[in-house]
């Protein structure tokens, strides 16, 4: 809990499910951000409040969202005012604009996608391009759920080398399923989050968001403490946890709302809007 006079210094937000929406019956499905919810962040920006995405996404998935939404950087204290983005759950940390990857956790993910494959045959596999705008993919995947070129390649071609993040799916399971597999396979090295549906990301032992926010904390100045952190996912839980004041949306699942220290409303009754109005309207 905060204290009493407390105001965030930086606010943490997820992007899907907490700041963008599926919107279907009107044509193609598609995702947008309510008006709503860009007020309240550009409130945040005028008090002076430093404004972080931090996202399961890759930072090339991200940098549109930021400019959606009318992000800007604020004056650190090494000069530097442009955004800081938190990419691949916290492996990839960005400034934008101009894009620059400034920090990068990898590791050797070929045991661990060789151990997912056992227990689970079926499942596709990605990895980001490192450099590129897009991903190698094992085989195609289910249309819209990744951004940007997707490029076929060899398996072992594409862990060969240490990567960021390792993307686990195979739409014919449930996301309950992998989390038992999951719980089943015993990493060593990795850590890993499940998604809403059956998508494992796999990443270095030790990352997080709260990780990739508390790097990003160290070079404004600032302390867990001073953060709003506000998301609806699995990945979320650990940023809630370390966040000053950690905020689940309210369609979230019961272990991220356990996590935080409050539920707001929905992403469709705009809860990220609300929860930041409390503390900038």
């Amino acid at each position: 809990m905060v204290e009493p006079g407390w105001r965030p210094r930086l606010v943490a937000l997820d992007i899907d499910g907490t700041l963008l929406r599926w919107v279907d019956g009107s044509g193609t499905p598609h995702e947008e951000v309510s008006p709503a919810v860009v007020a309240a962040i550009g409130r945040a920006l005028d008090a002076g409040a430093h404004v972080v995405l931090s996202s399961g996404r890759s930072v090339h998935a991200m940098t549109p969202v930021a400019e959606l939404l009318s992000l800007r950087g604020q004056e650190t204290p090494s000069g530097d005012d442009r955004l800081w983005i938190v990419a691949s759950n916290g492996a990839v940390l960005s400034r934008y604009a101009p894009l620059e990857v400034v920090h990068e956790e990898t590791f050797d993910a070929r045991d661990a996608v060789r151990a997912v494959l056992e227990q689970q045959p079926s499942a596709l596999i990605a990895v980001e391009d490192r450099g590129g705008r897009g991903y190698h993919v094992s085989r195609p995947f289910p249309e819209g759920e990744l951004d940007g070129e997707l490029v076929v390649t060899d398996l072992d071609a594409m862990v060969a080398q240490p990567v960021s993040r390792v993307i686990v799916r195979d739409p014919e399971a449930t996301a309950e399923e992998f989390v038992e597999m999951a719980g089943r396979l015993g990493l060593q090295g990795t850590d890993y989050v499940v998604g809403w549906t059956a998508w494992l990301d796999l990443t270095p032992v030790g990352v997080s968001k709260a990780s990739g926010l508390a790097h990003v904390c160290a070079d404004l100045g600032l302390e867990a403490s001073d953060v709003l952190a506000i998301g609806d996912g699995r990945n979320d839980v650990e940023m809630l946890a370390w966040a000053g004041r950690g905020v689940a949306m309210g369609q979230a699942v019961q272990v991220v709302r356990d996590a935080a220290d409050a539920v707001t409303g929905t992403v469709d009754d705009d809860g990220a809007a609300v929860e930041i109005d409390r503390w900038f309207a």
